[in-house]
């Protein structure tokens, strides 16, 4: 309601007088309603339910992502990767190095090692995955 008044100030120089005022009223009041549900979807549209699973805590053993993925098979399979991916791997997520630092460490290009990263990942989500079916 207070969205329309406002709206029939601001715009109260567009009536005309010499024409009825109810129709005028209501059409300032349904462009308003519009314009609330428009934006109320917006809104809506981005927000995102929570789920339990998504939350963490300050226990380690709390946020650990998948605890049926065993230690030693990942290592296993961090082993197994070609020497450059397992050299991201290792100084970008398990040293959680910077890629600055990392690029430096390594003497390959932040670029190299992002897409090294990338490639180790889908390689070991493969291989991992893997491992689960087969046993």
């Amino acid at each position: 309601m207070q969205d329309v008044l406002l709206t029939v100030h601001a715009i109260r120089h567009t009536y005309d007088p010499a024409r009825p005022f109810a129709p005028w009223l209501t059409a300032v009041a349904n462009r308003r309603i519009i314009d609330r549900l428009r934006r109320q979807m917006r809104v809506s549209l981005r927000q995102v339910s929570l789920n339990p699973k998504d939350e963490t805590s300050s226990a380690a053993e709390a946020n650990l992502g998948n605890p049926e993925v065993d230690t030693a098979a990942l290592r296993t399979a961090i082993e197994r990767l070609p020497s450059g991916q397992r050299q991201a791997i290792k100084l970008l997520k398990l040293e959680e190095m910077s890629l600055k630092e990392a690029a430096a460490a390594s003497g390959m290009s932040v670029t190299a090692l992002k897409v090294a990263t990338h490639r180790a990942m889908s390689r070991l989500r493969k291989m991992l995955a893997g491992q689960r079916r087969s046993t």
